[in-house]
């Protein structure tokens, strides 16, 4: 246990960065989850919007470092074409 004031705080710092870090994480693996399954049923409009809905939450865990940018655009980039590809079928 920290006995000092600054080593307090840098744990209550890392907990609270923590939570949010895993609460982002999850509203991306959510989001692309939506994405998937609305690819899988066929349907070229929802797939469309659970894209739109996706990319700025990816994009700002990308951007606040809490997924690797270069993953992010990886997944970005096979879930539209998967998206175009619906739309093109």
């Amino acid at each position: 246990m920290a006995n000092i004031a600054s080593a307090e705080k840098r744990i209550r710092q890392t907990v609270k960065r923590t939570l949010r870090n895993k609460a982002r994480k999850s509203r991306v693996h959510t989001a692309i989850r939506k994405v998937e399954e609305a690819v899988a049923s066929g349907d070229k409009a929802a797939a469309l919007a659970a894209l739109t809905a996706a990319q700025p939450e990816m994009q700002r865990a990308a951007g606040k470092g809490v997924l690797k940018a270069n993953t992010m655009s990886r997944k970005l980039s096979r879930l539209s074409a998967s998206v175009k590809a619906v739309a093109a079928a």
